[in-house]
């Protein structure tokens, strides 16, 4: 792909993830478009339907996450990494679980998301499971939390948090964070 291919085809992933996350299923591709500064056609030329686009941005944040999940792994301290990927995990997570609500229906096994859904969350998946194992074996989180609970909890919170709860959003993690014996 050419350069100028791959910077709009950035700009309208970027464009769609906000769009997304602000209108969700009633956000319309003309408006991911308009607000990446490019054409109708080539938000269509980059992806062939609304779908695919949904699914392309999906993709985009879970490997944003997953990058910032490993990043944070990578601190001396694993326990203040855990809490850091913890925190920043409940503040995306509204944007997240809007675009996976976007995505077609899927049993446990996955089946009905594409591969590359499919593969974004797992690898997302390992990095938070990684984070956690990590904070567990330096005696920074309960050894009975497993990556189920986890996933659990910052989807509970996802889904009970309006992004403009900043405070509030903050003492929730905090006693999440208690609840996991992950020190603040």
């Amino acid at each position: 792909m050419r350069r100028d291919g791959a910077a709009n085809r950035e700009k309208v992933l970027l464009a769609a993830e906000h769009v997304f996350a602000e209108k969700g299923a009633a956000a319309a591709t003309d408006e991911v478009a308009q607000r990446a500064g490019v054409s109708i056609a080539t938000v269509f030329r980059n992806f062939a339907t609304k779908q695919d686009l949904i699914e392309a941005t999906a993709c985009r944040y879970l490997e944003k996450l997953t990058a910032q999940a490993l990043a944070l792994a990578e601190s001396q301290d694993a326990g203040k990494a855990f809490a850091s990927l913890m925190r920043s995990l409940a503040a995306a997570g509204p944007v997240k679980m809007t675009l996976l609500d976007l995505l077609p229906p899927h049993d446990d096994d996955g089946q009905g998301l594409s591969r590359p859904v499919t593969e974004a969350a797992d690898a997302f998946r390992a990095a938070l499971e990684g984070a956690l194992h990590r904070a567990q074996a330096a005696g920074a989180a309960r050894p009975d939390v497993t990556g189920d609970d986890v996933s659990l909890l910052l989807r509970a919170l996802a889904y009970a948090t309006d992004l403009s709860e900043g405070e509030a959003l903050d003492r929730a993690v905090g006693i999440v964070l208690d609840g996991l014996g992950v020190p603040r």
